[in-house]
């Protein structure tokens, strides 16, 4: 249910108002988008898509330079694997509390700031994890060689999801993300060769 709220300082300003979401509400409102392939509602796009794009973007583009850097400058898979582990965990945590600290909802209609934190919390993890797993690989050269593999999927995979949820051309996404992606990986370089 949607109330109306008049502004005090400005009562030319009406502001909605939705109704707070419960966390279990929230949960069988996605279980329930799903299951009827409601995924491009406006509620799903806002509750669940944009949250988990965000973190899924910054996990896998801000966890690049620590990464990689560490693995330029040690030449030393496993420790690369650490920091990425690391840098995923923190931004994950980062992220999570930021999204649900963000507003409560009411305001925006964006539901439940726990299941959006945790939602945002747990992709960023993922897009971090992901290109930090091949250096498990105890060979540098075929480690790295796997990463930037891994980590172009999930340019594509990003690209992928801005096109089919928010109609962004499929070019103009591939450029954006990509070059988000370049630009962190030169500074991975730079600072990994220093």
């Amino acid at each position: 249910m949607v109330q109306e709220r008049n502004n005090v300082d400005r009562p030319e300003v009406q502001v909605e108002q939705a109704e707070k979401v419960t966390v279990r509400a929230e949960i069988d409102a996605i279980i329930s988008a799903l299951r009827n392939n409601d995924d491009t509602s406006h509620d799903f796009l806002l509750r669940v898509v944009q949250p988990g794009l965000a973190g899924l973007m910054d996990g896998s583009v801000s966890t690049l330079a620590p990464i990689f850097a560490t693995a330029f400058a040690t030449h030393n898979p496993f420790t690369a694997f650490l920091v990425g582990m690391a840098s995923a965990t923190g931004a994950g945590i980062s992220m999570a509390f930021s999204e649900g600290l963000s507003d409560d909802g009411t305001l925006t209609g964006r539901g439940s700031p726990v299941v959006r934190g945790a939602i945002t919390g747990i992709m960023t993890f993922i897009g971090g994890a992901l290109h930090t797993l091949p250096f498990l690989v105890s060979n540098i050269q075929i480690a790295l060689l796997l990463a930037y593999v891994v980590v172009a999927v999930e340019l594509v995979v990003i690209a992928a999801i801005r096109h089919r949820y928010f109609k962004t051309q499929w070019v103009k996404s591939m450029i954006q993300v990509v070059g988000s992606g370049i630009l962190v990986f030169i500074a991975a370089m730079i600072f990994g060769n220093a």
